[in-house]
């Protein structure tokens, strides 16, 4: 592919590039240029050859053993934030939501200050569905771009998105590379507030100074995931070097050198404890990818 422009470096470790500094190299780590370089590695990339993105690496474990295939990150090309006619807000995929909520602040728009409280960038808010404190992506997208797995360009309507809760029903294979957002005017001192809000809220009542993944398991229907796990005991719980959040039973921290196992491992037991306690099954929220590492 000698017309590739973007970044490729063979067995680079992703440690760094997660919240939870842990788990192992990816076989080939891609950073693209812009979106027609992504699209030109994708559009020559043999089928078999997996593939799998990255973001700001908030809500991931990457497994001890490292990712087959090729890992993209998307980076500065996918990083601009326009204001548009009418209350939109245009987005790369690689930008942080927080810069998305800033934006429309600054510009008097409404609407996507609950952007401020989603820890991750566009693309992961694209293909989770990503929301917090009583809105969700689903809310506020007009469309999102990507490019498919033969190279392709596509444009995805919301409907198209076939959005639930935290979770998008567009191909798999996509790699989102742009959002188009809607939103309504709105006084910029009152959406500061509200982002401030927010602020206080996530800070007085999450462990974001620590290395974790944000929330760990998606709310079941009609009950909270932490409220599950502390009546099953789990609060502080630990597996290795990781813990249950004694602030925050719904996330799970790297307290010293845990493994991308131990992390997993205490999820997994927490899962466990809490359908043995209440019969109800926890859905993990935070992607898991990768293999784990050979027991020697």
């Amino acid at each position: 592919m000698p017309q590739l422009r973007g970044r490729l470096l063979a067995n680079q470790s992703l440690a760094e590039l997660t919240w939870f500094r842990v788990g192992g190299p990816a076989q080939v780590l891609f950073m693209p240029e812009d979106e027609d370089d992504l699209a030109y590695l994708l559009a020559h990339l043999p089928a078999e050859v997996p593939v799998i993105v990255i973001g700001l690496g908030s809500n991931l474990i990457v497994r001890d053993g490292g990712i087959p295939g090729v890992v993209i990150r998307l980076g500065r090309g996918f990083g601009e934030v326009k204001v548009e006619a009418d209350s939109r807000v245009r987005a790369g995929a690689a930008v942080p939501d927080v810069r998305v909520s800033r934006a429309a602040q600054e510009a008097a728009i409404a609407g996507l200050a609950f952007f401020r409280g989603i820890p991750g960038a566009v693309g992961g808010a694209l293909r989770m569905n990503g929301g917090a404190y009583g809105s969700e992506t689903k809310d506020a997208l007009i469309e999102a771009r990507g490019i498919d797995r033969q190279g392709r360009v596509r444009v995805f309507t919301n409907a198209d998105m076939h959005y639930t809760y935290r979770h998008c029903g567009a191909p798999e294979d996509v790699i989102f590379t742009e959002a188009l957002f809607q939103g309504g005017p709105g006084d910029p001192a009152t959406i500061a507030a509200e982002m401030e809000k927010i602020t206080e809220s996530r800070e007085a009542t999450q462990p974001i100074k620590s290395r974790t993944g944000g929330s760990t398991f998606k709310n079941p229907p009609g009950q909270k995931a932490w409220q599950l796990i502390d009546a099953a005991g789990c609060r502080g719980l630990t597996v290795g070097a990781a813990q249950v959040s004694p602030m925050h039973c719904n996330f799970l921290i790297n307290l010293d050198n845990a493994s991308a196992a131990d992390i997993e491992a205490l999820g997994e037991t927490v899962r466990a404890r809490v359908k043995e306690h209440s019969s109800i099954e926890l859905e993990w929220e935070i992607k898991r990818i990768g293999v784990a590492k050979p027991t020697q």
